[in-house]
């Protein structure tokens, strides 16, 4: 027992992993991702700017929409020094409070991503089911509630993590599996008592991602419910359009959410290549795609963005 007591340690540095293999070409993977990066911080500053700057879309929906794009931009910025040290300058190592202090960010977007992601699916169920009602149900201050509620409880449930892995030992290396600070990741190299880490992890998922999960179906098997009851099928297919975008969104958020916790689950069946790939998805996909689903698909935003950024000749026609 003394001996294996001896092999615990508390470190100071933890190493981050690129790409595994592939570590003498990985600085050219580090153009895609400088751009995704620019792209997500650029396409979320766009979303934001033109809802503050346009009076017409100061209306729940797109508020909701605001407040997803400034959890996307957090996200970015709490894993941008990481991902680019790794792969643009191939330095690995990150201080062990300072990984806590990354995981602690990453996971507590990640909650507020989820909460804001439900709130989106009760403003479209409220559009759908009562459109006259529907600026009265959600005004303002109810809005600001909804977005500190997903604020306090990201932070609240997250900040027990780097506390309690911080009382843990650890004996199994210092390598992590992907190129930022992720909870389950360091969790693995810890000796030690880690049931309290597993079953408060699990309670986590449950109380945060599971429900609010489970609580986006509910909406949207009542949105379905509300929709068949119109009575003209251009009227159907008009509510359910309103409802695409967040429907993607909420499909590219959970999907790469769920593989990765398989993966780290399930992890000695599967290749490191395809921890990486997840993991990366997990980070990127939302960021980039949000601003350009939106854009894309909503009109309203489609309409500001031109008006806001076309160029001054034309005003002038």
């Amino acid at each position: 027992m003394e001996n294996t007591n001896s092999s615990w340690f508390q470190p100071t540095t933890l190493l981050l992993t690129g790409i595994p293999g592939l570590e003498d070409v990985q600085i050219w993977f580090s153009i895609p991702l400088c751009v995704m990066y620019l792209l997500a911080l650029l396409g979320n500053c766009t979303i934001l700017f033109v809802i503050k700057t346009t009076t017409t879309l100061h209306e729940p929906q797109y508020i909701f929409l605001s407040m997803l794009a400034a959890t996307d931009m957090g996200l970015s910025v709490s894993t941008l020094p990481t991902v680019l040290n790794v792969f643009l300058l191939d330095h690995r190592e990150i201080e062990f409070h300072s990984c806590l202090t990354q995981m602690f960010f990453i996971h507590t977007f990640s909650s507020m991503e989820s909460a804001i992601l439900l709130a989106m699916a009760f403003d479209r169920f409220f559009a759908i089911r009562n459109p006259l009602h529907y600026t009265v149900v959600l005004t303002s201050p109810r809005i600001i509630r909804m977005g500190l509620a997903a604020v306090v409880r990201g932070v609240m449930l997250m900040i027990p993590l780097p506390i309690l892995l911080k009382r843990l030992p650890f004996c199994k290396g210092v390598i992590l599996s992907h190129c930022y600070c992720y909870h389950p990741d360091i969790m693995k190299l810890a000796c030690g008592p880690v049931r309290v880490n597993i079953i408060y992890g699990l309670s986590l998922v449950i109380c945060s991602f599971a429900a609010d999960s489970v609580f986006i179906v509910i909406s949207y098997v009542l949105i379905l419910k509300t929709v068949l009851g119109i009575a003209s099928g251009d009227g159907q297919l008009k509510a359910l359009n309103t409802c695409v975008s967040h429907i993607f969104t909420v499909f590219i958020f959970y999907v790469p959410l769920i593989v990765l916790a398989l993966i780290h689950r399930f992890g000695t069946f599967t290749s490191p290549l395809l921890h990486v790939t997840m993991a990366n998805l997990f980070l990127f996909l939302t960021p980039v795609l949000n601003p350009l689903v939106y854009s894309l698909k909503t009109k309203q935003i489609r309409y500001a963005v031109y008006k806001v950024f076309k160029p001054r000749g034309n005003l002038l026609k």
